[in-house]
């Protein structure tokens, strides 16, 4: 019933909490659609991912960036996150605290399901992939917290430059 890079998005988001991969894998899927199709609502689940990601790092001014446009995504969307098996009440609170939060230290966050059928999927995944789901992550994980700075990016640094090369050609 749910994409298995919707599956992935969230044992990333609640069992290893990379929120990097989380928005990495979404946008993924994403990008599937034709432009003029794509569903606003993926773009919602990913700002949240990159919300998050940036709090973790102390970004504070995109983090909460990136929570208000997640919050106006969800509410615009609010059928199509339902139908993701999301409580979606629950779901914007939460956003609301974050973004009236005051103090600096990063805590987890956990998407709302109400679909037990989809949670007990993520269970099983998780387990098989020897995750844990729901664990905690460890601010001492460096590559959590500056994967962006880690990554290999040769091969979107390569696909450019042939692009490029393709534009000065014509």
């Amino acid at each position: 019933m749910y994409s298995s890079a919707y599956l992935d998005y969230l044992i990333e988001f609640h069992a290893t909490r990379d929120y990097f991969e989380c928005h990495e894998i979404l946008e993924e899927h994403w990008k599937h659609d034709p432009p003029g199709k794509r569903k606003l609502y993926w773009v919602g689940l990913i700002q949240l991912a990159v919300a998050l990601y940036h709090e973790r790092r102390q970004n504070i001014i995109g983090a909460k960036r990136m929570f208000r446009s997640s919050l106006r995504i969800i509410e615009l969307e609010q059928k199509e996150f339902e139908l993701l098996g999301i409580d979606v009440v629950l779901l914007k609170k939460m956003i609301l605290d974050r973004l009236n939060q005051t103090d600096a230290v990063f805590i987890d966050f956990t998407i709302p399901i109400i679909d037990d059928q989809l949670l007990g999927e993520c269970e099983k995944l998780s387990s098989e992939r020897q995750l844990i789901w729901g664990k905690k992550s460890s601010l001492e994980l460096d590559q959590l917290i500056h994967k962006h700075t880690l990554r290999d990016r040769t091969d979107v640094i390569e696909e450019r430059q042939r692009k490029l090369l393709k534009k000065q050609k014509k």
